[in-house]
């Protein structure tokens, strides 16, 4: 059994009322990968509208989690993440979010591609929950679903040997989507796309595009776009629209990712039209149109300045928010306008809930800001304490907003903070 420990900070223990392995997720858990919608919002309100100087209370602390950059998922009173213990093995692993103690693990395999370079091995995925089920994607391809009360495995398919799978430099980094009975995951070479049995792994179709590409970083979504049902994902060479049902090839859009070298952001999509952005590339829109024989996807706007990198973007109301090295930026949906940019933290992970963004800088620093178009309102900054030493890496692993908490990891580092307004004293109003 991998090792754990715990650093409960003086803090009080708010004790969740626990929802029950196997049960139905609940509106206030992050069961996947950027949220309940996969869309980096959270439906959560009552929460901390500002923070004292030192951040919101601390509940708990893990000093050694494992290695990576996996962001976590929750449900109810447990925390799903992915960890390496060096090249050989990357672990799933199951945690209370009372103490953060260690639950369960089962090994995924090995650390895929370990060495690539720039060299950053690690797990990258996020767990998807469903019901009463994991489903995890490790950086060398070995997708498995796990019971979720026990981590005895159920299935498992590898993307390299069973769909001659291509990733890209640095491995998988998608975190798998389900979408009711189906999973659907990113092999990359001549299967762009394929779609699982959940409950069995067996394959119901495999998606090709023009032109066999490497997967990329991103995730795929799922979108009930005017035109019909779609999945969208960011390969190594533009952005893909797949018919959902049969896995038919529907449409690209190339123009962010030309001059990228890692296409990381997932795509946000609004009615019939879709947002995709890489850090070098720049960002775009398109609009989605039913043709004769398919779907058009027409270029909108395209700005390098949009362009926006492992941190993705968010929207809320009419507003995408996303941060750059040269800082935060809101922009105006669809038109690509930014209406202001503030240097803020630099470059960042982001995630919105109860009106306000939740920033995690590349530097570490984690940020509250409100939602706006207005002009930038930052609610609290800080740096967390006992933060571990990065060397040429960066804390890129996203906030999650679960149950009245967030949860921050930065490589070996987990920490779950308090910020339910009603239990957090001392807040800062």
């Amino acid at each position: 059994m991998f090792g754990y420990s715990t650093k409960p900070l003086g803090a009080p223990v708010a004790l969740l009322l626990s929802l029950g392995l196997g049960t139905t997720v609940a509106a206030s858990d992050w069961p996947q990968w950027r949220g309940p919608s996969r869309n980096a919002v959270s439906s959560e309100t009552g929460l901390l509208a500002s923070w004292p100087a030192e951040g919101p209370p601390v509940v708990w602390r893990i000093d050694d989690l494992g290695a990576g950059f996996a962001t976590p998922s929750v449900v109810g009173d447990r925390l799903f993440v992915l960890v390496s213990r060096g090249v050989q093995d990357e672990l799933l692993q199951s945690r209370s979010t009372v103490d953060g103690r260690l639950v369960w693990e089962v090994r995924l395999g090995a650390v895929g591609n370990p060495d690539q370079q720039p060299n950053y091995p690690g797990a990258r995925s996020t767990p998807t929950v469903v019901g009463d089920t994991v489903y995890a994607l490790g950086s060398d391809g070995d997708l498995v679903a796990v019971d979720q009360r026990s981590g005895k495995e159920r299935w498992r398919r590898q993307l390299r040997r069973d769909f001659a799978g291509r990733p890209g430099t640095w491995a998988f980094a998608e975190s798998p989507l389900v979408d009711g009975e189906t999973v659907v995951v990113s092999p990359g070479g001549e299967t762009a796309l394929v779609a699982l049995d959940a409950k069995t792994g067996r394959e119901r179709w495999r998606a090709q595009v023009p032109g066999a590409e490497d997967a990329a970083y991103s995730s795929v979504i799922a979108h009930e776009a005017p035109t019909g049902k779609e999945y969208i994902q960011f390969l190594q060479k533009g952005v893909v629209g797949i018919d959902a049902r049969t896995g038919t090839f529907l449409w690209r859009y190339d123009a962010p990712a030309a001059g990228s070298a890692a296409n990381m952001a997932t795509p946000v999509a609004k009615a019939d039209v879709v947002f995709a952005t890489t850090n070098q590339g720049g960002g775009g829109f398109v609009r989605l149109a039913a043709t004769s024989d398919g779907v058009s996807a027409t270029p909108l706007h395209f700005d390098r300045k949009l362009g926006i990198g492992t941190g993705g973007v968010v929207l809320v109301g009419d507003h995408l928010y996303g941060a750059t090295p040269a800082g935060l930026l809101a922009i105006e949906w669809p038109t690509g306008g930014i209406v202001w940019q503030n240097r803020a933290i630099g470059a960042a992970s982001v995630a919105a809930a109860d009106g306000r963004l939740y920033l995690h800088g590349e530097n570490g620093d984690v940020a509250l800001v409100e939602a706006t178009p207005a002009e930038y309102r930052e609610r609290g900054r800080f740096t967390p304490a006992g933060a571990p030493e990065r060397g040429k890496a960066k804390a890129w692993p996203h906030p999650v907003i679960a149950n009245g908490r967030l949860y921050i990891r930065d490589l070996n580092v987990l920490w779950a903070f308090d910020i339910k307004a009603s239990r957090a004293a001392g807040a800062v109003q």
